[in-house]
């Protein structure tokens, strides 16, 4: 609400806002979403991987490989692939209308040609029917996948393959603001609640910098 009466005041349609002066609650420090955990990943790739549906692998490959948000996974287009400095690239439009090409590692761009086929128009994913996949299909292949893959989770939905794509690079030691690039993240703050290690001493920027100043200390 606070954001919409500052929008309102930046329109001039409101002279000020009313929720200036509102004690707004604390934002958590940890992501509240539970995601799935490395090993659960895995299997739920491993399950994609192996699936007679020639869709799953690109959807979690998509999803949890390259970050997508669910509308942008089942808006690509084969129209939208192409290469770019010697790069298999998918160009997507993401939130605020903003598109962006994301580079393809070699195992979700196979995933994709194996979603892809002999077709040369249409979209990456389709359902059962051969027709645009929608959040909804995709939410139902993934309880499926994670189903075979012995997940035991109270309720699967796309997001959490968002969520542990920043997470599993946070835990692999990618920085804070190449994962932020990554995602896509205006804003740092929303990158950081990702990184569950963040309090682990081991990573302490000090020991870098002692490690860096060796030779003068």
């Amino acid at each position: 609400m606070a954001g919409f009466y500052r929008t309102c005041v930046i329109d001039q349609i409101l002279p000020h806002s009313p929720a200036d002066y509102v004690r707004q609650p604390s934002v958590p420090t940890e992501s509240p979403t539970l995601g799935l955990g490395h090993l659960q990943f895995e299997a739920l790739i491993t399950a994609a991987r192996l699936s007679p549906n020639i869709n799953d692998f690109a959807l979690v490959a998509m999803l949890g490989l390259l970050g997508l948000r669910i509308f942008e996974a089942c808006g690509a287009t084969i129209d939208n692939l192409a290469e770019e400095h010697g790069h298999r690239v998918l160009k997507i439009r993401g939130k605020g209308d903003k598109t962006v090409l994301i580079p393809l590692p070699p195992a979700v761009a196979r995933a994709i040609d194996r979603a892809v086929g002999s077709r040369v128009h249409g979209p990456i994913l389709r359902n059962a029917h051969g027709v645009q996949m929608d959040r909804h299909a995709a939410s139902r292949r993934l309880k499926a996948l994670a189903d075979e893959a012995g997940i035991r989770i109270a309720r699967m939905h796309p997001h959490m393959l968002r969520h542990i794509f920043v997470t599993t690079m946070l835990d692999a030691g990618v920085s804070l603001r190449d994962v932020q690039i990554a995602a896509r993240h205006a804003d740092p703050r929303t990158t950081m609640p990702y990184d569950r290690a963040r309090r682990n001493l081991d990573r302490h920027p000090n020991y870098i910098l002692a490690a860096y100043m060796a030779s003068g200390t």
